[in-house]
């Protein structure tokens, strides 16, 4: 099959979940013998016209420039791109800037789509942003011939709200077996002397939660905050708790040995993630063999049940840092590594995908 991927920044990984997943699916079809495309930023770090065997397009991305509403120009000069190209299979990760070019895209290929999560949820949307996510959310939707959701909740939420069936695929992790702990020395902690949490700086990702549970708790262990901190929210953290010391803001981390080590040795792992479907983040941590206390949503609750606590405001989390002990909690660690072992496991993931895919090309070829 001759199949591109849209809608990410880019591969290799240099920014989130569906840039690591193209990331690992792509050279993954490549290993099978597919022939693979995916599109790039042409600002990407990466400026090599091929990756492990797939093949790089480089498009302009003027986001640099515009802010968000480079996203829309960029995935239209993709959408342009690729009717030129005779693909067999596009996927689309994510439909926020893309689905209102729905009708440019090209007739023959079959479009696949993963919904990601509900984004018109997000308060960092504005009312005016909102409806109009709310009105691509239902393009894609519509427009799509296939849906993937990588949440239960997410399939459910597309079936009541456009009565479309999907595909249920969550995202994958791999197991985590070779622990480091030289690698704490870079980032000046301790094995399981320090918490942590990783997320974007956004509201509903509830680093603001976690981090007055942190304060209102008086525990002097460091709290590694891991994200970019160079935007409007992330200054308004910074300067919040400046006078903090046990609040460490690490900036972003990309590399994700160090990352995984960071997990494995961490005395407690926050997620406090609340809109939309499965994170990749909470998933490597239970690869990682973390400790997690998360959000308490339905999203986080679907991926890790009873094998974890959860958390709804600050005074919860302040309660969690007191009286939480790794060591008392081993076998809900293990129950999350082998439910990565067995269930969201990257071959498992991506076999799923290549599945859905060759059942799609049948059913194309039956129809014809």
């Amino acid at each position: 099959m001759k199949i591109a991927i849209l809608g990410t920044r880019g591969i290799p990984n240099y920014y989130g979940g569906f840039e690591q997943f193209a990331e690992f699916f792509s050279v993954y079809l490549v290993q099978k013998g597919h022939e693979v495309y995916c599109y790039n930023s042409h600002n990407h770090q990466f400026q090599e016209n091929t990756f492990h065997g797939v093949n790089i397009i480089h498009q302009h991305d003027p986001e640099y420039k515009y802010g968000t509403f480079g996203q829309f120009i960029y995935d239209y000069n993709c959408i342009i791109d690729s009717r030129k190209r005779d693909f067999d299979i596009i996927l689309q990760l994510g439909y926020t800037s893309n689905s209102i070019w729905f009708f440019l895209l090209p007739k023959k290929p079959i479009i696949i789509t993963n919904m990601d999560g509900i984004e018109w949820k997000r308060s960092k949307y504005n009312r005016l942003v909102q409806q109009f996510l709310r009105f691509a959310e239902r393009l894609a939707a519509m427009s799509s011939d296939y849906l993937v959701s990588d949440s239960m909740g997410i399939q459910s939420f597309l079936k009541k709200r456009y009565k479309k069936e999907s595909t249920y695929i969550a995202y994958g992790a791999h197991p985590f077996t070779n622990p480091n702990e030289a690698v704490l020395k870079e980032y000046h902690v301790e094995k399981e002397n320090f918490n942590m949490i990783m997320a974007r700086f956004e509201p509903e990702n509830n680093l603001q939660m976690v981090l007055d549970g942190v304060v209102k708790s008086n525990d002097s262990t460091p709290i590694l905050v891991i994200g970019n901190h160079n935007t409007k929210y992330g200054k308004y953290l910074k300067n919040r708790y400046q006078n903090h010391a046990s609040i460490r803001f690490m900036g972003a981390i990309y590399n994700l040995e160090h990352l995984n080590n960071l997990r494995y040795f961490s005395k407690l792992y926050f997620h406090g993630h609340s809109v939309g479907g499965t994170n990749p983040s909470l998933l490597e941590a239970m690869a990682s063999k973390a400790l997690i206390l998360a959000h308490n949503n339905d999203f986080n609750k679907g991926i890790i049940k009873q094998n974890g606590y959860y958390f709804a405001n600050a005074e919860e989390v302040k309660n969690l840092l007191l009286t939480i002990k790794k060591n008392d909690n081993l076998q809900i660690i293990q129950n999350n590594y082998e439910a990565i072992v067995n269930e969201f496991n990257w071959d498992k993931i991506n076999g799923e995908y290549l599945n859905l895919f060759e059942q799609c090309m049948a059913r194309s070829k039956k129809g014809k």
